[in-house]
């Protein structure tokens, strides 16, 4: 297959070379370039706001600089994909909206509608969350809500969405990413945003400048991030039955400050009911997986340690099964996907598998459907966001193999990709928790249901997203899991650092 793409030769990026090499690994596949300039790219004015966010932000200290995707490199890089040869390829991949040829097919890649990296940006420094659409004929092949968890800087948020932006266009060379949800809440409504003047440039640029300053002094008077787990009895009413926060409100798990508690996922073995929770300790800059028993009024004592690996442990994805129960916490800072066996519980966790390696790999969660088992997580794929990239695996046994969807990734969507808990099923509906991070990493929690599951993909409808609010306080809202009749959420907390050296 004959495949060119149309880029703007005054603007090469990194982001291009990584494209052409991720369609080049497709197989089959001869590649082209037509760099053309196109005009209306990113003005100078927004490239020194790139290099104020990586001197403010010590970006260059973690990929997320012009050593990122952004980076712009000489148009000689170029130089293995041959320029577009006369004769009509059997595809135009077109990043900048201008290709327009007869019995040829055509992928216009755009943004909210619009064509350009010009487009992207302004959408981003709106505050908006782009829908990136590949269109052939006005028809869209593919689609996915773009995300980042560096929202309020520019080039971070930049550098993910074009890293998703490849993600999306290799999918739809496997039919996959076909959709996006529909989101229970008002569309950003509007034509694309035009990209803001030099001179509201430089205002964004101080105004970065100084919440800069402000979060240096709020991280030294205060330990952030900094979550808490919230606790309620349902008295056979949750979540997924109310949609709502319950009037009574949530009780909160106490820490000291010196750690925070998270992912909460409680289990009833043996008639006792026991919470594990992501442990993490702000002096050590990681967590473990802690776990604390609760009796009719709630927790007895506190979280104590059960599995402490080298590496940072979270979303202790705890269940039973043959009589024993078992645990997949997430461990992307190792690159697997470890399932373990308690030998003692709520302790003596032996690792029996890997599920999944070499793969970064977020909340993976398990579930039987249709006869197998299925594992749901997302996935940093090739750079960009952790959030907003649903993968699947299926096996005949949670403990594998684990075989790959062929229609990976089945979801790019930063507002309902990202799993938030066990699923669960009311009746004939399999319902599933989602993270909604399109304002922020973990800002609310959808409730979706799953319409479709099988080997030819995965279809879910948002139909309720949860926010903070009255009834549950901080900016985030983030897991939801239940248990004996208990039912827990987390979310964003303030921690005084000099509370906390009053009880050290």
């Amino acid at each position: 297959m004959q495949i060119s793409l149309r880029l703007d030769g005054d603007c090469v990026r990194a982001f291009h070379l990584t494209l052409l090499e991720r369609l080049a690994a497709l197989g089959d596949v001869e590649l082209s370039v037509d760099v053309r300039p196109a005009g209306g790219g990113i003005p100078r004015s927004a490239a020194a706001l790139f290099q104020l966010e990586t001197a403010i932000h010590g970006l260059a200290h973690n990929g997320l600089a012009h050593d990122g995707l952004a980076k712009r490199v000489p148009l000689s890089t170029l130089a293995p994909y041959r320029p577009q040869s006369p004769a009509s390829p059997d595809l135009v991949v077109d990043l900048c909206g201008d290709v327009r040829l007869e019995s040829t097919r055509v992928w216009r890649v755009t943004y909210d509608g619009a064509s350009g990296e010009a487009a992207l940006l302004a959408l981003i420094l709106a505050g908006r969350t782009p829908l990136a659409r590949i269109e052939e004929n006005g028809v869209a092949i593919a689609a996915g809500r773009l995300g980042t968890e560096y929202g309020g800087i520019a080039l971070a948020s930049f550098q993910d969405m074009l890293a998703r932006t490849a993600s999306l266009i290799v999918a739809a060379m496997s039919g996959a990413a076909k959709s996006v949800p529909d989101l229970p809440e008002p569309a950003q409504a509007g034509s694309p945003p035009p990209m803001p003047s030099a001179g509201k440039l430089g205002v964004r640029a101080g105004k970065a400048l100084a919440r800069r300053i402000v979060q240096k002094i709020y991280h030294l008077c205060y330990n952030a991030p900094h979550w808490k787990v919230g606790w309620r009895q349902t008295g056979g009413r949750d979540l997924f039955d109310l949609r709502a926060h319950p009037a009574s409100g949530w009780q909160e798990l106490p820490d000291d400050g010196s750690r925070f508690y998270a992912d909460p996922f409680p289990i009833l073995y043996q008639g006792q009911l026991t919470l594990f929770v992501e442990d993490y300790i702000h002096r050590l800059g990681k967590a473990i997986i802690s776990a604390v028993p609760f009796g009719p009024a709630g927790p007895l004592g506190r979280p104590e340690p059960v599995l402490d690996l080298p590496y940072h442990l979270s979303y202790p994805f705890v269940f039973e099964r043959d009589g024993e129960v078992w645990m997949v916490p997430e461990s992307c800072a190792n690159g697997t996907v470890d399932l373990y066996r308690a030998t003692a519980f709520p302790g003596g966790w032996v690792k029996e598998a890997t599920l999944l390696s070499g793969v970064v790999a977020s909340d993976a969660t398990l579930v039987e459907h249709g006869g197998a088992w299925w594992l749901f997580a997302t996935v940093r794929d090739g750079g960009g966001a952790f959030s907003d990239t649903l993968h699947l695996w299926s096996a005949p046994d949670f403990r594998g193999p684990w075989t790959p969807h062929p229609k990976n990734p089945v979801l790019i969507d930063i507002a309902s990709a990202r799993p938030a808990g066990r699923m669960v099923r009311r009746g004939n509906d399999l319902l599933r928790p989602v993270q909604d991070c399109r304002r922020s990493y973990g800002a609310a929690l959808g409730i979706a249901r799953i319409s479709h599951l099988d080997l030819i993909g995965m279809e879910q409808v948002v139909e309720n997203i949860l926010h903070p609010g009255a009834l549950w306080s901080g900016r985030k809202l983030h897991t939801l899991n239940e248990a004996g009749g208990f039912e827990f959420i987390d979310g964003s907390a303030i921690a005084p650092r000099w509370k906390q050296r009053a009880r050290d």
